[in-house]
């Protein structure tokens, strides 16, 4: 069974759109189900680069990394999700001008593990439900980031383990 695709308009620029994806620590403020996040090695957004993230399951909580697979500034982030024994995913986030707009389609595939031997219809609905909050955070991020005047985007830039990326205030 393949993923599905899902698509919104966010009624910002795609480059308000980028600035929020290649920002490692804003990933848990549009990622549903991700409770925190840090850069943990290379330069996010950039091939190769990994950011760590938290999901909290009721008391459960599991640590897992995105590494990005193919990034084309500005258009294109294919990150491959790992998490844990669940296994992995593909996951491409493809941004298109749309007038003065920005055209946002996700596309997601298991890859390895549990996530793709499980994969059904009743796994991909909920995928669909969780691709629709995710969105709708994104753009609700993005859009209130353009009414900023001067904006409040953080700087980018290498990131190395015990660089101070998972203390408090990084999220």
């Amino acid at each position: 069974m393949r993923g599905r695709v899902r698509h919104h308009l966010i009624r910002v620029g795609p480059g308000t759109v980028w600035d929020v994806l290649a920002d490692g620590h804003r990933y848990a403020e549009w990622v549903v189900g991700t409770s925190e996040s840090h850069p943990v090695r290379g330069n996010w957004p950039r091939t190769g680069a990994a950011i760590g993230y938290e999901v909290r399951l009721g008391p459960v909580r599991l640590d897992n990394e995105t590494v990005v697979r193919n990034c084309e500034e500005g258009k294109l982030l294919e990150l491959e999700a790992h998490a844990g024994a669940l296994g992995s995913a593909r996951i491409a986030i493809e941004l298109r001008p749309w007038g003065e707009h920005c055209l946002v389609i996700v596309d997601e595939h298991p890859l390895r593990g549990a996530g793709g031997r499980l994969h059904n219809v009743g796994f991909e609905a909920l995928i669909q439900l969780r691709h629709r909050a995710m969105l709708a955070r994104l753009a609700k991020l993005c859009e209130a980031e353009a009414r900023v005047p001067g904006g409040t985007r953080r700087g980018l830039g290498q990131v190395t383990a015990g660089s101070g990326a998972d203390e408090p205030g990084h999220a």
